[in-house]
């Protein structure tokens, strides 16, 4: 069965694809949205320590990247990138969605996360600065399991034999 002239398989590839970047990407768009909210309110209370918590609001961004990744993982598999898509069987496009699911959910809700430790970091590096290290630590022990996901992801693509 062919749809816009790609097979089933094809298409839910792509669509596993799209899940990861999609997904990851609102994630980290929320923390980072959050965080920059806070740290505008920070910055106006204490304009000296704008540039550590531009580092701080930068951290939730990186599911994003993540998503984009593995989308870009999947797209190169599958030949979407290369001009000629190979042949995907029905149920590698399913195994690409599944391999999509760890980096899009894991990673839309651990950039939201990451987002509102980022806001508390702000709160405290604003207070006292001299604590920047501390709050970075506690952020990143929420990307802890976005490299998780991340690394399930990549290794389920990758054991994908097209």
């Amino acid at each position: 069965m062919e749809i816009l002239g790609m097979s089933l398989g094809q298409l839910l590839a792509l669509l596993g694809a799209a899940f990861s970047v999609i997904m990851a990407g609102m994630g980290s768009a929320k923390g980072v949205s959050l965080a920059g909210q806070t740290s505008a309110g920070v910055s106006t209370e204490n304009p000296e320590v704008n540039s550590k918590l531009m580092v701080l609001q930068i951290l939730p961004g990186t599911q994003g990247i993540y998503g984009f990744l593995i989308g870009i993982i999947i797209l190169v598999n599958t030949g979407a990138l290369g001009g000629e898509m190979k042949a995907v069987e029905l149920m590698q496009g399913f195994s690409f969605i599944a391999a999509a699911l760890p980096v899009g959910i894991v990673g839309y809700f651990s950039a939201a996360q990451q987002g509102k430790a980022a806001a508390a970091g702000m709160l405290m590096v604003g207070q006292h600065p001299d604590m920047s290290g501390k709050a970075i630590v506690m952020i990143v022990m929420v990307e802890t399991y976005a490299v998780l996901a991340l690394l399930a992801s990549f290794l389920m693509v990758n054991a994908i034999v097209l």
